[in-house]
Parts: structure tokens; C-alpha cells; sequence
């Protein structure tokens, strides 16, 4: 911890910083490439996605990570919080998600239940997002009780996301969303975490919502990239909730959110610009509206001529 804290006291903001243009011809991330930005103090981007058309627009735009994050039962299927998710639902997002991806590193997230019983269902699951959803690593949470857990799933060939800090799966235990080591016992023991799944062999470790300087001394100390979330911008990396960036949520967005866009103002607009063109009989125009052909069209009016003569 004192090695960390003394190399947290000389850490700056500088270093060389390449980053791709958007654009240019691009690689396929992977475990070597996140651990090379790492070395070269390169920024590692993460955002989450949850179908095909979000994977699609943040992979075009150059984002290393897409984490299928299991926040998506509360932005896409409306649960109270993450514990309710299934591996069904998961494993059912995560597909559509590898559809929309050829160049981001995908994770997903195992949720709740997925991996607690036992190392064997915690295999058969992680195994199940690997030939099933197509990811290329799965994100488990907690610290140094995971370890040993996460190393038979790493010595089943699947790459491992760690998970310390606030973690949401263990909600009910933290007695909320607060935010974690914030007392020098605290600090002792994100210490321990990160450095038992740095041990393990984890791909990244996903640090949220834990104090800057904490996060820091963590990334300073570990030779696995750090990813951050709530934890300031000493991180090897960021992540942010793609409906979060885009306020596509309906709660108040936490501290660390930063907004770059408003899809939802886009949206309604969208949606009640349609609803009225309906209303006024503006939509659809004729220019919008398919059309017979001419000789069908005059055949179909004399038709329409002999028939109404019949009735004559």
C-alpha cells in the first residue's frame, strides 16, 4: 500500500497518448491489446450496449470495450435493480450485441446467482456466454473471496473481468449504492481485492464508485488495467452506461455521469412530430405512398367502369 501511495504522489496526467482517429484502420481489441495500452499509458474507452444497433454505433466509433453490463435489467427490461436478471436474459442480449461488434472487446457480465452456488455452475455458466453469446470474457464481481473462483473459470480458457468496489450485486449487503473504501480498513481491503484478481490473471479490473485517490494507488499498484467507473480519472480506463451518456434513463443520474447527448428530447420529438402528421392526415403523402403501374392502373379503371355499369 505505501509502494502504491508513493507511486500515486508521482503520477501525473502526462505520458504519451496515442489515440486512433475515427476512421483509420483499426485491430481487433483483445486481453494483449488492453494490457499494451496499459504499458503505453494509451486510454482505455468501455461503454455497455445492449443490442445490435447500440453495439453497431459504439463500435463504429472506435471504443475499445462493450460491456454487456447487467444494468440492463433496469434500461432495457425495467427491473428495480440488477439482482433480478437471468443468464437467459443476458445470454439473449449478449448475442444480439456480438451480431453488431467486429472490432470492441466484448464482456459480459454474469448476473446475479450465475456464479455463487458453486465453481462448477459458475463454469458451465461462463461457458455458456462464451459458445452461446459470443463474448470474449465475463465479468464477475467481488474481490478477494472470488479469486480462486476465477481462476478454475481463467483455467477454462474463458477471460476474466474483475469487479471491486461497489458492486450493485451486493446491494442489499452494502445497505445501498454507496460509495466503498472510504476508511483505512476499507482501503486495506480493495487493496487485498485488486491485488488477488491482479494474482488471478484477470483481463481488467472494473473499479466503481471508490475515491479517486484510492482508485489511483489500485491502478498504480496492479499490472492489470484498471477501468473506472465513479473512481475518478487516474484509471487506465472509463466506462459509462451507454442510456446514461445519451439521458435515456428515467432516475437521477449518479455523480459521475456525464451527459453527451439527449436522445430522449430527440425521441419524443420524433415520436410526437409522427403522432400529429397521423392526426392531420399529413402522413403518409403520396410521394411516400406506393403507386400501380399505368397499364395496370388502366386496366383496373375499366374494370371498375364495366362493373359499375352492371349495376346500372
Amino acid at each position: 500500500m505505501e509502494r502504491a501511495l508513493s507511486a500515486t504522489m508521482r503520477r501525473g496526467t502526462g505520458g504519451n497518448v496515442s489515440l486512433t482517429p475515427i476512421g483509420e484502420p483499426r485491430h481487433k481489441i483483445t486481453v494483449a491489446t488492453l494490457l499494451e495500452k496499459k504499458l503505453h499509458h494509451e486510454p482505455i474507452t468501455c461503454l455497455t450496449a445492449y443490442d445490435y444497433a447500440s453495439a453497431r454505433l459504439v463500435d463504429d466509433a472506435a471504443i475499445d470495450i462493450i460491456l454487456v453490463g447487467d444494468s440492463l435489467a433496469m434500461t432495457m427490461l425495467g427491473y428495480e435493480n440488477t439482482l433480478s436478471v437471468t443468464v437467459d436474459e443476458m445470454l439473449h442480449h449478449t448475442r444480439a450485441v456480438r451480431r453488431g461488434v467486429k472490432h470492441a472487446f466484448l464482456i459480459a457480465d454474469m448476473p446475479y446467482g450465475s456464479y455463487h452456488v458453486g465453481v462448477h455452475e459458475a463454469v458451465r455458466n461462463a461457458t455458456r456466454f462464451m459458445k452461446e453469446g459470443g463474448a470474449e470474457a465475463v465479468k464477475i464481481e467481488g474481490g478477494e473471496k472470488r479469486a480462486d473462483l476465477i481462476r478454475r473459470v481463467i483455467d477454462a480458457e474463458i477471460p476474466v473481468a474483475g469487479h471491486i468496489g461497489l458492486t450493485p450485486q451486493s446491494v442489499n449487503v452494502m445497505g445501498g449504492y454507496k460509495v466503498q473504501g472510504k476508511s483505512l480498513g476499507d482501503i486495506e481491503q480493495l487493496m487485498r481485492d485488486a491485488t488477488a484478481l491482479d494474482r488471478a490473471g484477470v483481463a481488467c479490473i472494473y473499479l466503481e464508485g471508490i475515491p479517486r485517490e484510492v482508485a489511483a494507488m489500485i491502478t498504480e499498484e496492479v499490472r492489470t488495467p484498471t477501468i473506472g467507473i465513479g473512481a475518478g480519472p487516474d484509471c487506465d480506463g472509463q466506462v459509462l452506461v451507454f442510456h446514461d451518456i445519451l439521458n435515456l434513463t428515467f432516475a437521477q443520474p449518479a455523480k459521475f455521469v456525464r451527459r453527451y447527448g439527449d436522445a430522449a428530447a430527440t425521441i419524443t420529438e420524433a415520436v410526437q412530430a409522427f403522432r400529429a402528421d397521423v392526426m392531420s392526415h399529413q402522413y403518409p403523402a403520396d410521394s411516400e405512398s406506393y403507386h400501380l403501374p399505368k397499364e395496370t392502373q388502366a386496366a383496373l379503371e375499366t374494370v371498375l367502369e364495366r362493373k359499375q355499369a352492371m349495376r346500372k
